[in-house]
């Protein structure tokens, strides 16, 4: 009896992964959108393109430093989570231009988002800009 409920169960997974279209995959999400890079801790250099990406638009940040990043922007809206060297995020949306973003391990690395005009953000907002 235990034999055929562990059988069961087991095939009620499979079932229901295929059935639902899931594949186990943890892959980040795909984006039409730009990749920024993360070159390292040189402040608004950290980011390539800076600035980058426009208000609304999905784009993903791309790992290429040796240590771990977590970008987050300024208004609270993303967090990418950790990024770890040689890894990519999952797709994020892009909140209006204007709107900071940095790295919370490593506060001095500072990017930006394009205005829709071109014309760029201020380069820095409240203790984001402490010289780096």
């Amino acid at each position: 009896m235990r034999l055929r409920l562990v059988r069961a169960t087991a095939l009620l997974g499979v079932v229901t992964t295929f059935a639902c279209g899931g594949s186990g995959s943890t892959a980040p999400s795909p984006t039409n959108g730009p990749t920024i890079t993360i070159n390292g801790q040189s402040g608004t250099q950290a980011f390539s393109p800076n600035p980058g990406g426009f208000g609304g638009q999905q784009v993903t940040f791309k790992n290429n430093h040796n240590v771990t990043h977590r970008i987050v922007f300024n208004d609270g809206s993303v967090d990418t989570g950790d990024i770890a060297p040689g890894a990519t995020s999952r797709a994020v949306t892009m909140p209006a231009a204007g709107t900071n973003y940095h790295c919370s391990i490593h506060p001095g690395m500072i990017g930006s988002i394009s205005a829709a005009t071109g014309a760029p953000p201020p380069p820095c907002e409240g203790v984001y800009c402490n010289g780096y």
